[in-house]
């Protein structure tokens, strides 16, 4: 493994080679489905299916069946963690590191089979699927890095007949609860952080893709990490609640909605009897993001980075720019372009290439963003929305930009993870930043303007970990962008950021007397 870091050039799409390689391992996946995910503890595998994930653009197309983990899978998959954590956490970070660039080759080798599956499974759009297994490899090559070095230990100062050294070992085991929406990069992210750093992890993927997580698992385990440090455990939320609950869980590594980071919060600060630690939690909440456009703002970038902020995926990101806060002066030549691009993008079924909206993970996320759009049309709000819908029972939502909404009306204030566009008036800068700063999420921002002025105070007084300026508010990438939020949007350091092992760690300082009567030997 060389020491300097990366990131995996993403595939060239507009090549038709690389498409017909594409469409050739999707043509494979399809003929091997239903896949089976088992249970997977310790290296032994229970196959005895109870539910399945489903293609969210032909619901009829079953994906995966899935076992579901019982409460005794999760005490032997915490229990073989521990004994894991004492042999794994004991290898040199050197040792770890290659067995994860092994990792990182398997990940590597997988690409376009893992892009075809994150289509299937999560109706990610080719483009963003191959992000996704890009971003995946990212974080393995990023983090086994960073693991090496954190292991060298920072330098303490010394005086004379003393001798002062800070190291860090592995907390011990690892519960890692991962989200659909990035079933490849943020599953993988969070598992490697914790390996690389010497835990064992229990992996709980979330029930609508239990399959991509199996393929990480398998690349793990193929890679050589060891069969007791890693453990599949498909299932419901009644399974990331017993691992949360579980006495022998040291961390819980989250990233998913507020409402059930914060049940995990309040669940993990409670010692269970026995318990001799105290639970770290690291979570990922999700936000409700503005892009700010001041009057200077060329308008030829705005439309193309809104529109790909607010619509790409269908919304379905935690980055995703839902809110529009526009200079009075231009909004109404801003909605006049906006509405025009978003009549020109195409939804349909992630497998289609130059599909811009894919279908929602799930009906009911259909039926929210139904409910929201309806209240705000209601209210009086300009609602304008994509007519061209595909046929068929997949879980469509149409394109929509909403403007003059009511400050307190849910399409403003509520994360909606959908397709949907608040586009509101602003008198100018410092209006907008009041109404960031008036969120309870702090995740990220964006800020159209050309005055330099203007983005220092910007960046000065918006609480947002990420904020964007003259781009779109997506597409953070692994050592350049390092992403996490602030407030309810989240805690701990970022993702793919050089502090982001501090996590999965504890630091011990030895102070040494070197003035010394003799040596024992």
């Amino acid at each position: 493994m060389t020491t300097t870091f990366r990131n995996e050039p993403l595939l060239e799409l507009r090549r038709a080679p690389e498409r017909e390689r594409l469409l050739a391992a999707l043509s494979a996946v399809d003929a091997t489905l239903p896949l089976a995910v088992p249970v997977i503890v310790a290296g032994s595998r229970r196959d005895e299916p109870s539910f399945a994930s489903v293609d969210p653009g032909a619901p009829e197309r079953v994906v995966a069946n899935a076992t579901s983990a019982t409460a005794g899978d999760v005490d032997d998959a915490v229990r073989a963690a521990q004994r894991a954590a004492r042999t794994w956490g004991a290898t040199p970070a050197s040792e770890r590191a290659a067995i994860l660039a092994r990792a990182a080759g398997e990940l590597r080798r997988r690409r376009h089979e893992l892009a075809a599956l994150a289509v299937r499974e999560c109706a990610k759009p080719w483009a963003e699927a191959d992000a996704d297994v890009c971003e995946a490899i990212d974080f393995v090559e990023y983090y086994a890095r960073q693991a090496v070095l954190l292991d060298a230990g920072p330098q303490l100062l010394q005086l004379p007949g003393e001798r002062n050294t800070l190291h860090y070992r592995p907390r011990g085991v690892v519960a890692v609860i991962a989200p659909w929406n990035f079933p490849v990069a943020i599953a993988t992210g969070m598992t490697v952080a914790a390996l690389a750093t010497g835990n064992g992890v229990c992996l709980k993927p979330a029930e609508q893709s239990p399959a991509c997580a199996l393929a990480i698992v398998d690349a793990l385990l193929v890679a050589g990490v060891p069969a007791e440090a890693i453990a599949l455990l498909p299932g419901e939320g009644d399974v990331g609640a017993a691992l949360v609950a579980h006495p022998g869980v040291h961390t819980i590594a989250f990233t998913g909605s507020g409402e059930v980071g914060l049940e995990i919060m309040r669940r993990a600060a409670d010692p269970a009897p026995g318990q001799r630690h105290l639970k770290r939690v690291v979570a990922e909440m999700g936000g409700k993001n503005c892009l700010v456009v001041d009057g200077d703002a060329d308008v030829d970038d705005v439309v193309p980075a809104l529109i790909a902020s607010a619509f790409g995926f269908a919304g379905q990101k935690c980055s995703a720019a839902s809110r529009a806060l526009v200079h009075e002066r231009i909004i109404d030549h801003v909605l006049e372009r906006l509405a025009g691009a978003l009549d020109t993008l195409l939804v349909g079924p992630a497998d289609r290439f130059g599909v811009d909206v894919p279908p929602l993970i799930e009906r009911s996320s259909v039926e929210r963003v139904e409910r929201i759009v309806g209240a705000a049309r209601s209210d009086g709000a300009t609602v304008h929305r994509v007519e061209r819908m595909p046929a068929g029972d997949g879980y469509f939502a149409a394109p929509t930009l909403v403007a003059g909404a009511r400050q307190d009306a849910a399409v403003v204030q509520q994360e909606i993870f959908g397709p949907v566009l608040s586009v509101e008036a602003v008198r100018d800068v410092d209006e907008a930043c009041e109404r960031i700063d008036a969120q309870a999420h702090a995740l990220t921002c964006g800020l159209f303007s050309r005055n330099p002025r203007t983005i220092a105070e910007v960046a000065r007084r918006t609480p947002v970990g990420n904020l964007y300026v003259n781009r779109g508010t997506t597409g953070a990438m692994v050592g350049r962008q390092p992403f996490g939020g602030n407030r309810l949007s989240g805690n701990g350091t970022k993702a793919g950021g050089p502090d982001y092992l501090m996590h999965f760690v504890e630091p011990v300082v030895v102070t040494e007397n070197t003035v010394r009567h003799g040596l024992v030997v």
